[in-house]
């Protein structure tokens, strides 16, 4: 309800999530062959007085279920430190939060209600499966963990592995995930099932923590997990489904509204703690809604640590950090603490380079374009190179694989639109790596990988690729979006395509050359697989720069194996780029080490596995 994050529902008609055809499922929700027997369902819990449902990031309080309200807030007291309770359900909760006004607030979201059974909206069946997407219950702690990772990218609360798993084996819980062909969890979905918890005599459910992955899912995801629980639910025999969203996401109440939601007078009360500061302080600093992902997530995580977020200039992504007698200025993850010189040396790719190969690392071959003889006279001897500006960032002015001097020339005609000084590199294969280190500690790896489009079998490139862009988009707050250029329409010639042609359903194409996440591409944690020899190389490149926060970019064949060559160091990287992994926190306990970030109920695992 209030976790679910109701931009993982793709907006589409109501029919399309109403109307499916439905399987014949078992009380867990999973498919049951016509005539086969049943499992066996455990009896509901009988009505009581005061029942609480832990959900891992929290617990759910069944305010219907109490006849005291002080018994209530006894409850909301006893919240577990990093975890996020919610009383839905009680009667008269302003009469409870006007008592206890400093340690409790109303939810200022809007709850809606689905109706299940003869009641449910009767559509037709229009087609709404996402090819290759299996929407099935969650099974063990590989599952689990996928979860946490998506609530986490997703900026939710995340919960115990084995909590997820133990409540995904229970008739009170309806855990669902969303299976990509590749085998991937895209998405996840939780229904609470109110007869099991509590033998509710309105025979109602709950939908939670519905949100999907936004880098791999593909359209419809949120749509057909929604369509799944909607399913099971109705197949129980409950007669409706309620979710809360929050008021001002209008866009998603529109959605819900069309697809036969209605509203209900149910409101939600939670605690004051850090975890919901931004639902019950008056008012963010002036300036934070203008901020960046790459800002914010640093404004954010000082907010929860009770550190004093001043916006100097929302458009820079510049903050004063103010705790106890310190002050620190920060521009996204660059801060005070990053000197000039150490700035300058990540500036000049070839400065990286030269400070680099002095401290026995490894890089590609590389020269300065000259513009003489000598520039072709290496494109022959060590084959496709990478033609870049010396200084610069967004990938702008990039062209990789040059094979032929005209090309060659054509490159570093463009590379000096944005800087005068040109580098050319020796291409290497591989895949393209990003290593956050904070403090000279490896804190996050990620493989980049180029903006890509999956076929449908109906829309053709160009189409694919705008929509793909606007997720990306709306994915990014706006930051990542694929340009339909010259670029991608070579990409996509030499894959023997064109812009119009329809691509078949389940092919994938990628449409860049280049993994940058400002042209839509993607970014996956491998932090858990990075083999430990690149970490140590990374710590040892971060002393070389003397650099206290950098984001460092290597080809590798493979992030578990220890080949790799260094192509850049990136003195500002994108911390919000690295969640599920502590990048925030650990930035902010550099700036501020007498603070301590809000515990975790879940951590994902470190460099080399390690938790």
């Amino acid at each position: 309800m209030t976790e679910t994050l109701v931009t993982g529902v793709a907006r589409t008609d109501r029919e399309r999530v109403l109307g499916r055809r439905r399987e014949h499922v078992g009380p867990g929700g999973d498919p049951v062959a016509p005539g086969a027997a049943e499992p066996r369902r455990t009896e509901p819990t009988p009505p009581s007085d005061g029942v609480v449902l832990d959900c891992g990031w929290g617990r759910l309080v069944f305010g219907q279920t109490f006849t005291d309200q002080a018994a209530v807030a006894a409850v909301l007291r006893s919240e577990a430190a990093g975890s996020r309770d919610i009383c839905i359900y009680l009667r008269d909760p302003h009469v409870l939060v006007s008592r206890l006004p400093d340690e409790l607030f109303i939810d200022p979201s809007l709850t809606y209600r689905l109706p299940l059974g003869e009641r449910r909206p009767t559509t037709t069946d229009s087609g709404d499966e996402v090819p290759g997407l299996v929407i099935r219950p969650l099974r063990d702690a590989d599952d689990a963990d996928a979860v946490n990772r998506i609530y986490a990218r997703n900026g939710m609360v995340t919960a115990p592995v084995e909590t997820l798993v133990d409540n995904a084996g229970s008739d009170r819980f309806l855990h669902l995930v969303a299976e990509a062909a590749t085998g991937e969890i895209v998405g996840t979905i939780t229904g609470v099932d109110h007869v099991a918890v509590f033998a509710d005599p309105e025979n109602g459910a709950s939908l939670w923590c519905l949100t999907v992955d936004f880098n791999t899912a593909p359209p419809g995801t949120g749509q057909a997990l929604l369509t799944g629980l909607a399913d099971r639910l109705d197949e129980r025999g409950r007669a409706f489904v309620d979710l809360s969203v929050l008021a001002e996401n209008s866009g998603a109440i529109r959605l819900y509204e069309r697809l036969g939601f209605h509203r209900t007078a149910t409101l939600c009360v939670k605690r004051k703690n850090p975890i919901n500061e931004r639902l019950f302080l008056p008012a963010t600093p002036p300036g934070y809604d203008q901020l960046n992902p790459y800002a914010k997530i640093v404004a954010d995580e000082a907010m929860r640590r009770g550190i004093r977020v001043e916006v100097t200039d929302a458009h820079w992504g510049e903050l004063r950090l103010s705790n106890g007698g310190r002050t620190i200025h920060t521009r996204e993850s660059l801060s005070e603490l990053t000197s000039a010189v150490a700035m300058s040396r990540c500036d000049d790719k070839r400065v990286t380079r030269r400070i680099l190969t002095e401290a026995g690392l490894s890089v590609p071959r590389g020269r300065t374009a000259t513009g003489e003889p000598a520039d072709r006279a290496f494109l022959a001897e060590v084959g496709p190179v990478v033609v870049k500006p010396a200084r610069g960032e967004q990938g702008n002015g990039i062209t990789v694989g040059v094979r032929t001097p005209e090309a060659l020339t054509a490159a570093v005609e463009l590379a000096r639109r944005f800087c005068p000084d040109v580098l050319i590199e020796e291409m290497r294969d591989g895949e393209d790596l990003r290593v956050i280190v904070i403090d000279h500690e490896v804190v996050a790896a990620a493989v980049r990988r180029p903006a890509q489009i999956t076929g449908d079998g109906v829309h053709d490139i160009t189409e694919l690729i705008e929509r793909q862009s606007r997720r990306r988009a709306a994915a990014t707050g706006g930051e990542s979006r694929i340009p339909v250029d010259a670029m991608t329409r070579e990409v996509v010639a030499e894959a023997g395509y064109r812009m119009d042609d329809v691509l078949p359903e389940g092919e994938v194409l990628a449409v860049r050359r280049t993994a940058n996440l400002h042209t839509g591409g993607t970014i996956h944690d491998v932090t858990a697989d990075l083999h430990p020899a690149i970490a140590e190389a990374c710590v040892a490149a971060s002393r070389a720069l003397d650099i206290p926060v950098t984001g460092l970019d290597l080809l590798v064949p493979a992030p578990d194996r220890p080949e790799h060559v260094f192509i850049e160091a990136n003195e500002r990287p994108g911390l919000a780029n690295h969640e599920p992994q502590p990048t925030a926190e650990r930035f902010v306990d550099l700036l501020f080490p007498g603070t301590r970030a809000p515990q975790r109920l879940w951590s994902p695992a470190g460099p080399g596995g390690a938790a």
